[in-house]
């Protein structure tokens, strides 16, 4: 059988940048196909790499011992962190379900005051806001830019999901999060996500809870590129229940 493996962020590098058909045995499984790829990556580094990465299929989160079928599409992941996709949302998807959650990845400027008043509504007595911008220096480099790269059609999936659970969970009114891709200038809007409620107390948990959680789940990468070189934001860490193994070490940055 045939599968299409899609690597994105540091993986691109050295897997190269597209999408490519691997050739399984019938029944192979998610750990069949990662032992198939150690062969290309660069000796010593292929146990850290894959330790620490995420495996999609068909958009949706796998673990290792998930049976692939003809024609799956495995998305190797390495630990997100916020690139240039073949398809962009440009407008608030609004396939969730609920009129109430709002998402979207764009390539254009995020207007933040603009979606901010269209997120009030006479019930609320809150409004927080999360407005993360890019700034002009990390780890003591000077960044000159950054570019954000997702796997979209996940990433969009995975901030329906949040923002389906966070209304639930913290009895919030309404949730917007707007993602931006691709080139993005210093002081730039990066990821804005507003949070309406009838308390404040609601609004802030649930604010900070979609960011920290964005930043662990959704497949949004990140590459740096400074005065000296470029390199790829490491990531957090997956949550247990979404790594293929327990990371027990982190590779240092890749440069380029």
């Amino acid at each position: 059988m045939r599968v299409q493996v899609i690597p994105f962020g540091v993986l691109k590098d050295w897997l190269g940048a597209s999408a490519t058909t691997v050739e399984l045995p019938d029944g192979a499984t998610v750990a069949v196909l990662l032992e198939r790829l150690r062969g290309p990556l660069p000796a010593g580094s292929a146990a850290e790499i894959l330790a620490s990465i995420a495996v999609s299929v068909n958009a949706e989160y796998a673990q290792a011992a998930q049976i692939l079928h003809e024609g799956d599409e495995v998305g190797l992941l390495p630990p997100v962190s916020g690139g240039s996709p073949a398809r962009t949302a440009n407008a608030l998807d609004e396939k969730s379900g609920d009129a109430n959650v709002s998402v979207a990845l764009t390539r254009d400027s995020i207007n933040a005051e603009k979606t901010v008043a269209a997120a009030k509504s006479g019930e609320d007595g809150a409004v927080v806001v999360f407005d993360g911008i890019v700034r002009n220096h990390t780890r003591g480099r000077l960044t000159l830019h950054l570019d954000y790269e997702a796997y979209e059609e996940m990433a969009l999936k995975q901030m329906r999901e949040l923002g389906l659970k966070v209304r639930e969970r913290f009895d919030v009114r309404q949730v917007t999060m707007l993602h931006r891709l691709g080139r993005l200038e210093i002081g730039e809007t990066s990821v804005l996500i507003v949070v309406a409620s009838a308390h404040r107390s609601a609004a802030f948990e649930a604010c900070r809870w979609l960011i920290d959680t964005l930043k662990q789940t959704v497949p949004i990468w990140k590459k740096e590129t400074f005065a000296d070189g470029a390199v790829w934001a490491p990531g957090e860490p997956f949550p247990q229940e979404i790594a293929l193994e327990s990371i027990k070490s982190r590779e240092a940055p890749h440069e380029t």
